[in-house]
């Protein structure tokens, strides 16, 4: 489930656990900009066993942006075939999506920082959230967050 509220935690974030294991989640935090044509933020996954982060991935005004993204996955919650995906123009970020029967989406959110250097790594986690409300929470919490100054 998405979430804004932390009580240990002041700064803006939204924290999506995964309904089916809530130790499976990712948090997007630490939004800064440099100019009006950028937003840059940091992507936080966990799962047991793993954590990793990027500190900067960079979402560009020009474009498809995230929350846009996640919109068009809430406003589908009847489902859909196959999978759907998205990514930051630099690939650091990818984000895809499938529809279980029983109105259930699955999120798998991916992060591979500088995809073109040698020795990179990547990792990824699924989360799995209600098709209708949760991911229309979703939707809103990551456009508050990316675009409020």
């Amino acid at each position: 489930m998405p979430s804004q509220d932390d009580a240990t935690d002041s700064k803006p974030h939204v924290t999506i656990r995964c309904q089916d294991n809530a130790s499976v989640g990712v948090t997007f935090c630490d939004r800064f900009s440099f100019d009006a044509d950028s937003v840059h933020y940091a992507v936080e996954l966990r799962a047991p066993g793993l954590t990793a982060r990027v500190n900067e991935v960079v979402a560009w005004i020009w474009d498809s942006d995230l929350s846009t993204f996640l919109e068009e996955l809430a406003a589908d919650y009847q489902g859909w075939d196959g999978e759907r995906s998205w990514q930051t123009n630099d690939q650091d970020l990818t984000v895809s999506a499938v529809f279980r029967s029983g109105g259930h989406v699955g999120v798998t959110w991916a992060l591979r920082p500088w995809p073109q250097a040698a020795g990179g790594w990547g990792a990824s986690v699924t989360t799995w959230l209600e098709a209708g409300e949760q991911m229309t929470s979703l939707a809103a919490e990551v456009r508050l967050l990316l675009t409020d100054e």
